[in-house]
C-alpha cells in the first residue's frame, strides 16, 4: 500500500460548510453521474487505508466500528469490510438499520466474512479491554438535532473514551469519519463536552469543523473530486500520493523514537523449511515480495569500502540473478566503482518490510561483459539510456539546469530513432555470493537467522545452513 502524503499547511487547504457539502453530494450524484453506492464504497475505502497508515492490525486488531443509520454509518459499515481483508477483526454495532438494498447488501457482504454483529446490549460496559479501535460512523454533516436512543448513549461511551485518551490511561482510539458525531458541522464541539477523536477522516473536503479538531491524526479521503468541482467551489486539495487513497493533512506528530518498535508477527522460518540452494531459497521469497504488490522488491542496499576502510552505502535496483550471482548497472566512474576497484568486496541487503524478511550477501565483485552490459543497456527506454549519458555520477555540478541542457541536447541528437551508444563508463557488476544470511521477523524479538556459507565436502563445494542467535 501507497504510504500518505505529508501536508504541511492545513490552512492551505479548502473547508466546506454544510451547505457547500451538500451541493456537492448532489452534483456527485446528479449531472456527474456517481451512485450512492459507489461514493459509499470509495469513502469506507479511504477510511481504512488511513487507519491502516497509522494503527497497525499487529497492535491494534481489534475494531469496533458503530454505525448510524444513514450514509455515514454505510462508509462505516464499508470500512468494515476492507479492514477485514487487511487483517483486522472487526466487530459491527449497527442499532437501527435502514431497509434499503443498498445497506442490506453490505451487511450481507459483512456477515458473509462472519463479521460479528452486537447489539447495544451485547456492548462490554468498558471499551478498553475489548476493543483497540473504535469507528464513529453515527452521524455525518446532514445531522441536525439532538441525538436519540440508543445513539446518545453511545455517544457519551465514545466521550468518555476521549477523556481516558487525555488522561493517558489505556484506552481503544476513537477514529471519526467525516465529523465526529454530535458535533456542528461548521462550529466544531459547541459545548467542549464532545467527542474527541484521535484521528478524523474527512471526505471529499474538510468541513470547517475539522479545523477544531485537535487530535494527532487528520486524513483526507474520497478521491473522487472531479476538475469541474475543485473550480466551481475553488477547492484547494492536496494531490493524493500514488496510488493511495489518503492524505494526511498537518504533520504527523512528533514521537519518541526510543519508543518506536514492531512487533513481527511472521510464520516461523526453520531448517526444515529452508532449501539447500541459498540462490533458490533467494528466488522463492523473492517471488514473495513479488507477489505481494510492494514496491520495487529488487531493491537493495549496496555497501562497499575502499582502501581507507570507510564503508559507503546507497540503494541499488537488482537486474540480474543467475548461479553466478547478482548484478546491478551503474557508471564506472561513480563513488562505488572506484571503492570497488580498490577492494572488491561488497554486501548486499535486501529488506521487504510488508513480508518481515531481509536477505543479507556478501561476496567478491566482478564486471561484467561488455556484451551483457551493451544488451542490457539497449533493452532500457531511451530516456533511461540518455540519462546514463547525461549523468557523470557523483561529480560536482553547478545545478540541475546543466543536466537538462545536456539531456535536451542528446534528444535531439537522436530525435531520428537511431541507436544510442553506451558510454564506455557505464556497465554491470555481479556479486558472487560467499555468505547469505536469511532474516525472519519474529515476536518478542526471538527472529529466524539461517546463515548459508560454503565449504568442501568429497571435493564438491555445498553449502551449510547455521541457525544464528537473533
Amino acid at each position: 500500500m501507497a504510504s500518505a502524503k505529508i501536508v504541511s499547511d492545513p490552512e492551505s487547504i479548502s473547508y466546506l460548510n454544510q451547505r457547500e457539502a451538500a451541493e456537492i453530494d448532489e452534483i456527485l450524484m446528479g449531472p456527474l453521474g456517481f451512485s450512492v453506492d459507489q461514493l459509499m464504497e470509495l469513502a469506507g475505502l479511504s477510511v481504512a487505508t488511513s487507519i491502516a497508515e497509522v494503527y497497525k492490525p499487529a497492535e491494534h486488531s481489534r475494531v469496533l466500528a458503530i454505525c448510524g443509520p444513514g450514509n455515514n454509518g454505510g462508509d462505516g459499515l464499508v470500512a468494515a469490510r476492507h479492514l477485514h481483508h487487511f487483517g483486522y477483526k472487526p466487530f459491527i454495532c449497527y442499532p437501527k438499520r435502514t431497509a434499503k438494498a443498498l445497506y442490506n447488501g453490505l451487511v450481507t457482504q459483512l456477515e458473509s466474512l462472519s463479521v460479528p454483529f452486537l447489539s447495544v446490549e451485547d456492548l462490554p460496559a468498558d471499551f478498553s479491554t475489548s476493543f483497540d479501535i473504535v469507528v464513529d460512523a453515527i452521524f455525518g454533516f446532514s445531522f441536525h438535532g439532538s441525538p436519540r436512543p440508543p445513539f446518545d448513549d453511545l455517544i457519551k461511551k465514545l466521550v468518555a473514551l476521549g477523556n481516558s485518551n487525555q488522561r493517558n490511561q489505556k484506552s481503544p482510539v476513537i477514529v471519526s469519519i467525516d465529523i465526529p458525531s454530535g458535533w456542528h458541522v461548521e462550529e466544531g464541539d459547541v459545548s467542549g463536552e464532545g467527542i474527541k477523536p484521535d484521528m478524523l477522516v474527512s471526505l471529499t473536503a474538510p468541513k470547517l469543523c475539522a479545523k477544531k479538531f485537535s487530535g494527532p491524526h487528520h486524513f483526507l479521503g474520497g478521491r473522487f473530486v472531479p476538475p469541474s468541482i475543485a473550480e466551481k467551489f475553488k477547492l484547494e486539495l492536496p494531490a493524493y500520493p500514488g496510488t493511495s487513497m489518503c492524505v494526511r493533512i498537518g504533520k504527523p506528530p512528533r514521537v519518541d523514537i526510543s519508543a518506536l518498535r514492531e512487533n513481527y508477527i511472521s510464520p516461523e522460518f526453520s531448517e526444515e523449511q529452508a532449501d539447500a540452494d541459498p540462490f533458490v531459497q533467494f528466488q522463492k521469497w523473492f517471488d514473495d515480495a513479488m507477489a505481494s504488490g510492494m514496491k520495487e522488491p529488487n531493491a537493495m542496499a549496496l555497501s562497499t569500502t575502499g582502501k581507507d576502510g570507510k564503508p559507503s552505502s546507497r540503494m541499488v535496483l537488482l537486474k540480474g540473478l543467475d548461479g553466478d550471482g547478482f548484478v546491478w548497472y551503474t557508471n564506472y566512474e561513480s563513488q562505488k566503482a572506484h571503492q570497488i576497484s580498490e577492494n572488491p568486496q561488497a554486501a548486499l541487503l535486501f529488506y521487504w518490510d510488508a513480508l518481515n524478511r531481509q536477505v543479507r550477501v556478501e561476496g567478491s565483485v566482478h564486471k561484467v561483459s561488455e556484451e551483457e552490459s551493451e544488451q542490457y543497456f539497449h533493452s532500457r527506454p531511451r530516456g533511461s539510456q540518455i540519462g546514463a549519458i547525461v549523468s557523470k555520477q557523483t561529480a560536482v555540478i553547478p545545478g540541475r539546469q546543466v543536466l537538462h541542457q545536456r539531456q535536451e541536447e542528446l534528444e535531439a541528437q537522436y530525435s531520428d530513432g537511431s541507436p544510442i551508444p553506451k558510454p564506455k563508463y557505464w556497465g554491470g557488476y555481479r556479486l558472487k555470493p560467499e555468505l547469505f544470511e536469511f532474516w525472519q521477523g519474529q515476536p518478542s524479538r526471538l527472529h529466524d537467522r539461517l546463515r548459508y556459507t560454503p565449504e568442501e565436502i568429497n571435493g564438491k563445494r555445498v553449502w551449510k545452513i547455521e541457525r544464528l542467535s537473533p
